[in-house]
């Protein structure tokens, strides 16, 4: 049996584990946190994602920890409404889109992976500092251990899902090893708080070219208090980048944005106010790899292809990673031909999908709108947008990343204005 090591328990690693099970596999995880604990804020998981999670075998526990996707609603700085559309099932899919905290996923797919593969599938406090290809195609990768010793362990394929600051993308590509930064910082927090809109609505608000926020629910009556915890994401420019990820910021620079902000839906600088944790994180960029493999390494997830958190597509493009090298290698005896017809379906349309996101992807109306205005409030958005201009960006979009729009084809038109936009 092919001897498989992956570096890295992040979503990207462990639904890689569990895909590579499923075919058979029993690959080792090697993991440099000591302890795994459900970290980090909000995360989109889009139709395809949770298509992926229901053939793990896992989306009844899913849909247990994360909130129903209902709507998504664009909002200028003023709170003038652009432009609404349905997701997941609501519009027509297959498979429901959700939002979920993201530590909680990664922690499900943890104990999925000890669960099917066993407690020693995963060893932690491991870090990995080198690998080294030898004459005989196998991979040796020397490992530091959290009490400061050091081990070597050889595998015929290593799978590095070792996220944006990968150790092993820093060997394979020096000059593309150090993520730029884009001079945005963002400021992540939570609130608990009543449920807005449907109670499964995802609001973006305000004008890129200043300040840009994303609000949604990740979880339901959280932990027991009848009220929803709320993820949102605040964008804007910062000379200085923030020298930690995960530093502890305050709203006090960002929620004078939204002074003149008034949503039906929800008050902005209320909940700013409210919020339980802020973390500012830089917003960080790698320019697209022309490979992923040297010899028997292969990057995948973030190591390989780290985007701009828009569009809710980083986590779930890791998790289709998995599922895709899975089937490669179980088509095959031969492991090279494995690797290079996995990286010719998936890295030119990851990429495009990078240099998507780093464009604003579908977001981009926002910043339209504010250009045609002259960052002034409109009297009707049709004058500004037309609905049919909006739609043919969402829906070229939705192609782009594999989720062509139910009815699309058929010329039918999928976004609209709610009633607040009929009588604002």
């Amino acid at each position: 049996m092919l001897d498989i090591a992956i570096i890295g328990a992040g979503p990207a690693g462990l639904a890689a584990a569990l895909r590579l099970h499923q075919q058979g596999f029993r690959p080792r995880i090697y993991e440099t946190v000591a302890e795994l604990r459900p970290l980090g804020v909000g995360i989109d998981v889009k139709v395809y994602g949770t298509k992926e999670l229901e053939e793990l075998g896992i989306l009844q526990e899913f849909r247990a920890m994360s909130v129903d996707a209902k709507e998504s609603i664009f909002y200028n700085k003023y709170g003038q409404e652009i432009y609404a559309e349905l997701c997941g099932v609501h519009m027509g899919y297959l498979h429901e889109q959700r939002f979920v905290h993201r530590g909680y996923l990664q922690m499900l797919l943890h104990r999925t992976v000890v669960e099917r593969l066993g407690e020693d599938a995963v060893v932690q406090g491991a870090r990995t500092l080198r690998y080294t290809n030898n004459d005989d195609s196998t991979v040796t990768l020397d490992l530091r251990h959290a009490d400061g010793t050091e081990s070597r362990v050889t595998a015929d394929l290593v799978i590095a899902a070792d996220g944006i600051n990968s150790v092993v993308r820093r060997q394979m590509h020096p000059a593309s090893a150090d993520p730029v930064y884009s001079g945005i910082t963002m400021w992540r927090g939570t609130t608990l708080m009543e449920p807005f809109g449907s109670g499964s609505t995802i609001l973006h608000i305000g004008a890129p070219q200043s300040s840009s926020m994303i609000v949604y629910p990740i979880a339901n009556d959280f932990e027991g208090t009848g009220k929803v915890l709320v993820n949102w994401v605040v964008e804007a420019m910062r000379d200085e980048t923030v020298e930690d990820w995960n530093q502890v910021g305050t709203v006090d620079e960002i929620i004078g944005y939204y002074d003149q902000t008034d949503i039906p839906l929800l008050d902005v600088q209320e909940m700013l106010r409210n919020a339980r944790e802020v973390y500012l994180f830089p917003l960080i960029r790698h320019d697209p790899l022309d490979t992923w493999i040297d010899g028997r390494v292969l990057l995948i997830g973030d190591a390989a292809h780290a985007m701009y958190p828009r569009g809710g597509n980083g986590a779930c493009q890791a998790i289709v990673d998995g599922g895709a090298l899975a089937r490669n290698l179980a088509a095959t005896d031969d492991v090279d031909a494995a690797l290079k017809a996995f990286e010719a379906e998936r890295l030119a349309a990851v990429n495009g999908i990078v240099m998507a996101h780093r464009g604003e992807g579908y977001e981009v109306i926002r910043r339209m709108v504010e250009d045609r205005t002259g960052g002034e409030r409109f009297t009707d958005v049709e004058d500004v947008l037309p609905l049919a201009e909006a739609d043919e960006i969402f829906s070229k979009y939705h192609r782009l990343v594999g989720q062509p729009r139910p009815g699309w084809e058929a010329g039918q038109a999928t976004g609209y204005r709610t009633e607040h936009a009929l009588t604002r």
